[in-house]
């Protein structure tokens, strides 16, 4: 494949891969294609030193569209607070596939925003750039109004430089490019993933990281699960007043691989329970890390 005009220097090793479906199909499948390889690589615990810079350009300019189609640059900047190096793909992305008119709106949106004051930041993340700081009636500061007045011309910009068919050109162009299908796709990321060295220091991290942000009744229902064999597939809905036994309690929806289920709890333990029988399928109870009662330590799961 011929290169494009501008092109992202490609790690050693390290080149884009695109489905062979995507490439049969118009340009947001060849994008939309980057982002899930993308996606699938960052879940492996591939880090963005191991993934092609061309495959994590063209994945930034995706989500800047995105962003910036939701909600203007504010959206973007709201998503995204530690945003240095994202801004850096996102140039290199927007240079490489041709999109020139976008990279000087970008580069000037950036330098705009990044001139505003705390509070004229808030004004222009809250949406209050046409009421004046803090609300009122006054005009809004001129550097809040010319952010305002860059978004206005994203979406023109897009009938004379599309970004979806730039993206996607680009990527198709790319020398080294790598077109497999679902199978070959699946074996090349676990050989990628296989290189990590310390891989099990990333998996155990992530297990830890992903502990931390995980709602403790997301974790007991887990654990319910996997004391009665099931496998949880969806939380559906917490029910404040679940009628259990004359009483109003805190319930949760869960539905498994088996049907559905509840999740109650009382001061000692957590039970799953058959939500037409009342049958009890699991139960786990609250214990610290002596062995003692203690609703906030860990918790060993006994079945029924």
């Amino acid at each position: 494949m011929s290169s494009s005009p501008t092109e992202t220097p490609t790690a050693a090793g390290h080149a884009p891969v695109l489905t062979r479906d995507s490439l049969h199909g118009g340009n947001v499948d060849v994008v939309d294609a980057n982002v899930d390889v993308v996606n699938a690589m960052y879940a492996e615990l591939l880090d963005a030193e191991e993934i092609a810079p061309t495959a994590l350009c063209s994945y930034y300019v995706d989500f800047y569209l995105t962003q910036a189609l939701d909600g203007g640059f504010a959206q973007y900047v709201f998503t995204l607070p530690e945003r240095e190096e994202i801004d850096g793909y996102i140039r290199a992305g927007l240079a490489g596939m041709g999109a020139t008119a976008h990279l000087d709106l970008f580069n000037r949106s950036v330098a705009a925003f990044d001139s505003l004051s705390d509070e004229e930041a808030d004004a222009y993340l809250d949406g209050d750039a046409g009421q004046g700081i803090g609300g009122d009636a006054t005009p809004a500061p001129e550097a809040v109004q010319l952010l305002e007045r860059l978004d206005d011309e994203f979406e023109p910009l897009l009938e004379t430089e599309d970004i979806i068919a730039l993206n996607a050109a680009w990527l198709r162009s790319q020398p080294d490019l790598l077109v497999l299908d679902a199978d070959e796709l699946d074996r090349h990321i676990h050989e990628r993933v296989s290189r990590i060295p310390n891989l099990a220091e990333r998996q155990a991290e992530a297990a830890e990281e992903e502990r931390l942000s995980t709602p403790e009744f997301e974790l007991i229902i887990r654990e319910l699960c996997e004391v009665a064999g099931r496998t949880l597939l969806k939380i559906t809905m917490g029910d404040p007043n679940h009628d259990h036994n004359g009483e109003r309690v805190l319930a949760w929806h869960f539905i498994t691989d088996q049907g559905e289920f509840l999740m109650l709890e009382d001061d000692d333990e957590a039970y799953m329970i058959h939500p037409e029988t009342r049958e009890i399928v699991a139960a786990v109870e609250f214990v610290d890390d002596d062995g003692d009662d203690d609703v906030d330590g860990d918790r060993s799961g006994a079945g029924f």
